[in-house]
């Protein structure tokens, strides 16, 4: 496979910096950790690897194009005064969903406007009128 060049490989560095949070789907080696498992980026390399320090221990690399992955997309909300951090939209999305569905009145209307800044692609997401 012919090595990446510059551009990509900054185009790859802006799109995964150090810090970002991924969830492996699947990869085709036998150390690798089981699908679901979760990692922190720590580089690019220079030939377009992500290097993923896994919350197993593992330091095996993510080879793009071969591996798949799915980067998550976290949020914060804040209910009842209470904040939480998200590490994956989807997640606060199906625990407000539900919540949403469980309650009546102002508690579902609390949740249903949390829901709906979730799924706007807001950062922070709370319970009060903006």
């Amino acid at each position: 496979m012919k090595a990446p060049n510059e551009k990509t490989i900054s185009l790859l560095r802006e799109k995964y910096p150090v810090g970002t949070r991924i969830e492996l789907i699947l990869m085709n080696d036998k150390q690798a950790p089981s699908p679901g498992t979760r990692g922190t980026v720590q580089g690019v390399d220079d030939a377009g690897d992500l290097l993923v320090r896994w919350d197993n221990g593992s330091g095996l690399k993510i080879i793009i194009g071969e591996d798949s992955f799915r980067k998550l997309d976290s949020v914060t909300t804040v209910c009842y005064g209470k904040k939480e951090k998200w590490e994956d939209r989807q997640e606060a999305s199906a625990y407000f969903l539900e919540a949403m569905a469980n309650a009546r009145g102002a508690e579902r209307e609390r949740y249903s406007m949390i829901l709906a800044k979730i799924q706007m692609g807001y950062s922070l997401c709370t319970d009060e009128e903006d």
